[in-house]
């Protein structure tokens, strides 16, 4: 029609003579000549009145070939205008009128329409913008991790977007509806339901989405239905819409096509279906192999114990190419907790222990993955380290001295490390200088070959090593923390502090350095810190009884009984079997005038210490001085019966029935002069032997008989101090706690035991806390 009707307002000029193309062109109407209009007179008058504005004649004019003038109008049709002047600019401006091409006499254009914001269209053009900004502003909180707010927006966008529908029904134009603006405010909503774990309100808007006809890719959704039955452990449900979803997406969509089978492989493993598994990963290899493919393979026929299949899957899985950088592998990573979780997850799998003699390795090696070989050869080693094979271990990691410098590099710090566990330390020093001599640059080397040295006591030396692998890697936390160590054992306090305070900035909650801080300020006679850094340190191990003892150690020095009664308790819940905490436990309550509760604690002691009588002593003095004469009578007794020859028992002995008028009191004393005639003679025996020693060493003697009495003296009194409680009597005690007025060891006026924890020393320190380097392979 439309092409009609333009049809309509074209007309043919007549035919001419084809013989004369160009003839016409100068025949123009006598009215057009303007060339004299300037001296025509009435053409001037009708200018200048308003004749000359009248509505133009109804006459046609004609060109002299006959067709319509431009502007004219035949049978009720105008031709169109067409340009006789330049525009802007007219014969009027050569007799002084301005120049102005843009029309800007005529003034001011005309205001713009303001829009009607009032009108139906406009409302919905804005409700439309508005849903669409609470959908992106839905989505982006969805990725700021807000998935609460994420659901109210698209909860809103929701609603907005139903009014929208309706306001365009009321408008009686549903065919102007947006499919897309709907399809995307449910897909949304769908997603966020989804996230939020609102399973049941996500899966009624999915099934919104795939029953409406007008959505043509809505079926696709099922997919994400399945995902959702999946995750509700629903699998024969998910493995229903994955198959849906499957017919629903076109061959073309290869990549797509080959992800929802392996989620129903998945689900069938789930499910135990391993067969159904197994055919739909084999698909997978068959079309297009990936690495999640291959690996669920070998499970599914690992599952179903055929071994056979499973090499084969093996084979294929090593088929699938990788882009892997080997440059750095061999390098031991920084302490990563979730990487060490998951290495230590893989390293224990039960994989990992079937058919140990499969020709994997020659599998591999045989493949392009040849760098892969080499890893696992060391994993190989490490298992036998674990199964505590130590020469299989020796010998898988001695077959890498041939290899390239790196993988090289990689087993003498293994067996560098190996070997200085061992305290083999010149095997260790050898593989060290191997892996250093590999790769200069391997912090890890460099770190064990510090150890080796700082073990032969080259503690500048050990220094250098840890500076230079913080060098080549200023995060080894080991060289750092050895270094540290190392300037303790150089008496350079400062500067070990330091080592420490910045491994703390890297490790916030190592307790191990949080112990070497306060063991610092410890030394450098600062109480207060060395209290300030324990009270962190047990924030982080409370139950340590070691650190619990060191505060109450440092809280007693401070004069602060209660603080120290309290972290001292503490140790001995925790670990009761510390002899220096019982005892200080014991004279805790014996000054604050509890004797019977220090008796718990004395008997706990004889019980770890049986042939020590000094506990068994304190428990009869704690029963006499709370005045149960009795049962300490009963305990001197049991102790006169294990020790027969202990001078304290028995004085007390003597002193105790006497105080309560018994018989026995005679034969106690008896028994204590021939005790103490022998302790005197024997006494006399190694002084005399000293002597004799002493003088026979003045005068160059070298007599046999005296100097053998000086030395068999010697042995005996070392004996007597190192096995107290034997057939001799105990001497340690008797300077201190009794005197020959029989003054009990523990009353009033005795000086309460100091107690002191045994000071750790530099190599323990080093061979305990230290933190090794962990250099096996990833």
């Amino acid at each position: 029609m439309f092409h009609r009707k333009m049809m309509q307002n074209v007309h043919l000029a007549p035919e001419i003579d084809e013989d004369d193309l160009y003839s016409g062109y100068n025949d123009y109407n006598p009215t057009f000549d303007t060339e004299d209009l300037e001296n025509d007179v009435a053409f001037q008058e009708a200018a200048r009145t308003s004749h000359g504005r009248r509505p133009p004649s109804k006459t046609t004019l004609t060109s002299s070939m006959g067709r319509p003038m431009t502007g004219a109008i035949q049978d009720g049709i105008a031709r169109p205008m067409t340009a006789v002047h330049a525009a802007g600019y007219t014969k009027a401006a050569m007799r002084g009128s301005s120049f102005d091409p843009l029309g800007q006499a005529r003034g001011p254009a005309p205001p713009l329409e303001t829009k009607n914001f009032d009108s139906s269209e406009e409302k919905i053009r804005q409700l439309e913008k508005k849903v669409n900004e609470l959908v992106e502003e839905s989505c982006i909180a969805n990725s700021c991790g807000d998935l609460k707010l994420a659901l109210e927006k698209a909860k809103e966008a929701g609603r907005k977007e139903r009014v929208l529908v309706r306001q365009r029904e009321q408008m009686a134009t549903p065919e102007n509806i947006n499919l897309d603006l709907t399809y995307s405010v449910l897909f949304n909503l769908a997603s966020q339901y989804a996230a939020n774990e609102m399973y049941a309100e996500a899966l009624n808007t999915y099934q919104v989405i795939v029953k409406n006809k007008m959505f043509s890719n809505g079926g696709r959704l099922k997919v994400n239905m399945g995902n959702i039955y999946l995750k509700q452990r629903n699998y024969s449900k998910a493995i229903k819409f994955y198959r849906m979803a499957l017919d629903q997406i076109p061959s073309v969509h290869k990549e797509m096509r080959i992800k929802i089978m392996q989620n129903i492989g998945v689900a069938f493993i789930k499910t135990g279906q391993y067969f159904d598994a197994i055919s739909s990963f084999e698909h997978i290899m068959s079309m297009s192999p990936n690495l999640k493919a291959g690996f669920n393979l070998i499970l599914c026929y690992f599952a179903v114990g055929n071994g056979e299949q499973m090499k084969k899957a093996f084979q294929k899985l090593i088929a699938v190419p990788l882009e892997v950088d080997y440059d750095d592998k061999y390098i031991s990573p920084n302490d990563d907790p979730h990487t060490n979780l998951l290495m230590e997850a893989i390293k224990n799998d039960s994989l990992r222990q079937i058919e140990p003699n499969w020709l994997c390795v020659e599998v591999v090696k045989a493949s392009h993955y040849v760098e892969l070989a080499n890893d696992l050869e060391i994993n190989k080693a490490t298992t036998y380290l674990r199964q505590q094979d130590f020469n299989q271990a020796l010998e898988t990691l001695k077959m890498f001295e041939k290899k390239d410098s790196r993988v090289k590099s990689a087993a003498a710090t293994n067996l560098s490390f190996l070997y200085y566990l061992e305290h083999e330390l010149a095997q260790a020093t050898n593989y060290a200088d191997l892996a250093v001599n590999s790769d200069r640059y391997n912090p890890a080397a460099l770190t064990n070959k510090g150890n080796t040295v700082f073990a032969n006591g080259d503690y500048e030396k050990a220094a250098e090593f840890y500076k230079e692998a913080l060098r080549n890697d200023s995060s080894c936390t080991e060289a750092l923390y050895n270094l540290g160590l190392t300037y303790k054992k150089l008496n350079r306090i400062d500067e070990a502090l330091d080592c420490f305070l910045k491994l703390h900035a890297v490790l916030r909650n190592s307790a191990q350095v949080l112990h070497q801080i306060a063991n610092i300020y410890e030394i450098m006679e600062d109480p207060n810190q060395a209290m300030e850094w324990l009270l962190q340190l047990i924030s982080i191990v409370p139950t340590d009884p070691h650190v619990l003892s060191k505060l109450g150690k440092l809280y007693d020095n401070e004069g602060d009984k209660s603080q120290a009664f309290h972290y001292y308790y503490e140790s001995y819940r925790y670990f009761p079997s510390n002899i220096e905490v019982i005892e200080w436990l014991g004279a805790y309550y014996i000054d604050t005038q509890f004797c019977e509760k220090a008796i718990e604690y004395f008997e706990r002691a004889a019980l770890i210490l049986p042939t020590q009588v000094k506990w068994q002593l304190m428990v009869a003095s704690c029963y006499r001085r709370s005045g149960n004469y009795q049962k300490a009578l009963e305990k001197y007794k049991v102790i006169h019966r294990k020790f027969p020859e202990n001078v304290e028992c028995l004085r007390f002995l003597v002193r105790l029935c006497t105080d309560m008028g018994l018989k026995e009191v005679q034969e106690y004393m008896t028994k204590l002069k021939k005790v103490e005639k022998l302790k005197e003679i024997r006494e006399q025996r190694i002084k005399s032997g000293r002597d004799g020693s002493a003088r026979s060493r003045r005068e160059g003697n070298v007599a046999g008989d005296t100097n053998s009495g000086g030395t068999k003296g010697e042995r005996l009194s070392v004996k007597l101090k190192a096995f107290p409680g034997t057939s001799e009597p105990y001497e340690s005690s008797t300077s201190k706690e009794i005197d020959a007025s029989y003054v009990d060891p523990l009353g009033p006026q005795a000086e309460r035991p100091k107690t002191a924890a045994r000071k750790r020393t530099e190599e323990d320190d080093f061979a305990d806390e230290e933190l090794g380097e962990d250099l096996l392979p990833e």
